[in-house]
């Protein structure tokens, strides 16, 4: 199952077509774009050939699909611009004629392009061109040409939306050293009749006046009346607010909740909330799980009250509490689902009717059945146990969350224990099926997802846990995790391992080197040297360590002290590694540095290298690979 499903990505409706990404696997971790034009019909694969939809914007691309609607009234949709990895050039497919031949938009150069959206009334895609180390917004006519400057960012930008009317055009900003999660702006700005902006006004977000330094704003989204939506964490969560179409008044906090209606934007394309045409729906996370609801503006007191309140949370009765990339039209929902017996899928939702489609990424790819049956067999018969919410104490005594999923037949005293810290560090663990996880339940492994000090979909706060103490608060929070789970006679203490990759590579080594805990590791593409990161980092990421560890190169002392490559004889456990010969996060030298210190200390090391693969694998067989060879690696070394 790990192998051959794909995963879906970007679903949008437009005039009743229902588009969407799938990566394969099984194709060498290809992105095609899929349109299904009507409910009944059957999906058509619109990317010609081998194409794989990619963007390099910020390394992380996303955003590669903008969908023209058309002209109102028109009874056909109109074409789509995608980006193309191949030449990372924009590109013009036909939906009404998948065969015609693409068109080329922008010629190849030393830039990039991501997150467009299509304006209709001037022709013309609107979107991110990373170049000469800066972000622009630019616009491209839909017949090709040279892009045409719209705003130069100080730094970052992106996430554009353009108003209904089409006259404004709003978006986020952010700057270095800050992350867009830390510290981001609101920009809005008036379209001339030229199609060139008017002057920008900052609106919100970080530098507002009246608002906190320290905060940042998530998808800003538009309403058919003009008002602008945004999810803004200045109380400490990323509630909506909302501002009116004149532009004149304040920001009104809708639904002061302690939940997230934002996550963070690693990539571009990331949507939790949607606007139907006549109704405000949402993911909201509350607590680690996603829920979904409606935003009833403007509706009275639920309390009985006879002052108006600005907002209503409303739950829609679904399933699903692992939520991604809302998108609504005409009282119609689709989003990215998945909950604990049921993989990510594609959720289609009939707003007024309250009834719901979910079709998995394999049914939607044709996955035969006897690909699929292994994963089914590995579940018992009622769905398999769900996920148990683990709070425990962690660093510094503070109440920590994490997932625990029991092996088949419940956690004993005897039972191997699989600790993986999520990557990012700015993530968080989900409560989806995972096939991968499956994999080691089935096999009699429990396994615990730990969402450290650091974490998002708990709030600002427990965001911040990890600002200055990367490499301290995870560590403890996943010691400490499993130390909760033997000390309840659910793991034995002798056969505990832990898995990461990414910045949660760093989590495994980090932990192999100043606890105790821990039996043996598994890492992939992990970071070893805090320092070599800094100064080799991508342009996104270039002072994302300032706030995790300290201000680079004045905190040098800091980085090395943390640092498991300058501190590997304190690992005295078996560590597998497993590293990406493309990778330009973290360079095969990197790992090979640390692999040959291990060997040297006699210590039993293992090293797969993967030509092709970059930071993060994409290849269905180098997945496969990495499980396969992990689980015997732990069965070997814990004598299991």
């Amino acid at each position: 199952m790990v192998g051959r499903t794909p995963r879906i990505k970007e679903p949008q409706l437009h005039r009743g077509r229902l588009f969407w990404l799938e990566q394969r696997p099984a194709e060498q971790g290809r992105t095609t774009l899929m349109m299904r034009p009507s409910p009944t019909a059957e999906a058509i694969e619109l990317t010609p050939g081998d194409w794989n939809l990619r963007s390099r914007v910020h390394e992380y691309g996303g955003g590669v699909v903008a969908v023209d609607r058309g002209p109102a009234g028109a009874s056909a949709g109109g074409p789509v611009v995608v980006v193309n990895d191949r030449d990372r050039c924009l590109w013009r497919l036909e939906t009404e004629r998948p065969s015609a031949q693409p068109m080329r938009l922008t010629e190849p150069g030393e830039r990039a392009f991501a997150d467009g959206l299509i304006d209709g009334r001037r022709r013309r895609w609107i979107g991110v061109m990373e170049a000469g180390g800066l972000d622009q917004l630019v616009a491209v006519p839909l017949e090709g040409g040279e892009p045409q400057l719209l705003r130069q960012a100080l730094d970052f930008c992106g996430y554009a939306v353009l108003s209904p009317d089409g006259g404004r055009l709003a978006w986020v900003e952010w700057q270095q050293p800050h992350m867009p999660w830390e510290r981001s702006q609101l920009w809005l700005a008036d379209v001339l009749p030229g199609g060139e902006l008017g002057p920008a006004r900052l609106i919100a977000g970080s530098g507002t006046a009246g608002q906190p330094a320290a905060c940042s704003v998530f998808q800003p989204l538009w309403l058919a009346n003009g008002d602008l939506v945004v999810a803004n964490d200045r109380h400490g969560w990323w509630n909506l607010e909302r501002l009116e179409a004149t532009g004149a008044g304040a920001w009104q906090r809708l639904l002061p909740m302690e939940a997230e209606f934002g996550m963070p934007q690693w990539v571009y394309g990331m949507l939790t909330t949607a606007w139907d045409g006549r109704q405000l729906v949402a993911a909201a996370c509350v607590q680690g799980r996603w829920q979904l609801g409606r935003v009833l503006l403007n509706t009275r007191d639920p309390d009985g009250g006879t002052e108006p309140a600005l907002a209503r949370w409303e739950p829609i009765p679904c399933p699903f509490d692992d939520l991604e990339g809302l998108w609504a039209e005409n009282g119609q929902l689709v989003a990215v689902a998945a909950d604990a017996s049921t993989e990510a899928g594609l959720l289609s939702l009939d707003l007024a009717r309250g009834r719901w489609r979910h079709q998995a990424a394999a049914d939607l790819a044709g996955v035969p059945a006897a690909v699929r049956r292994p994963l089914a067999h590995s579940i018992p018969a009622d769905g398999g146990q769900p996920a148990e919410a683990l709070w425990f104490e962690g660093y510094g005594g503070r109440p920590t969350h994490a997932w625990y999923h029991p092996p088949q037949g419940g956690g004993n005293a005897g039972a191997p224990l699989l600790v993986k810290g999520h990557s990012g560090p700015t993530g968080m663990a989900g409560t989806g099926l995972n096939p991968a996880i499956q994999y080691w339940t089935s096999r009699g492994w429990g396994v615990v997802d730990v969402n450290y000090g650091g974490s998002t979909g708990f709030g600002r706060a427990y965001r911040e846990r990890l600002d200055g103490l990367w490499g301290v608060v995870d560590v403890a929070d996943c010691s400490a995790a499993a130390r909760a789970l033997v000390a309840t006679g659910r793991a034995s203490p002798e056969r505990i391992a832990i898995e990461g990759g990414s910045a949660g590579g760093f989590t495994v080594l980090a932990a192999l080197c100043f606890s105790d805990v821990f039996r043996a590791g598994a890492c992939r593409y992990a970071v070893a040297d805090l320092a070599s990161l800094a100064d080799s980092s991508h342009r996104f990421e270039a002072r994302y360590l300032d706030g995790l560890v300290g201000p680079w190169p004045a905190a040098r002392a800091i980085y090395e002290a943390r640092s498991p490559l300058h501190h590997a004889e304190r690992i005295r456990c078996p560590v597998i590694f497993f590293q990406g010969l493309e990778d330009k996060v973290v360079p095969p030298a990197q790992t090979e540095r640390i692999v040959e210190a291990l060997v040297q200390n006699r210590i039993p090391v293992e090293l797969h290298r993967f030509p092709g693969e970059g930071h993060g694998f994409r290849s269905g067989t180098v997945q496969i690979e990495v499980l396969e060879a992990t689980e015997a690696f732990f069965r070997k070394h814990l004598a299991l």
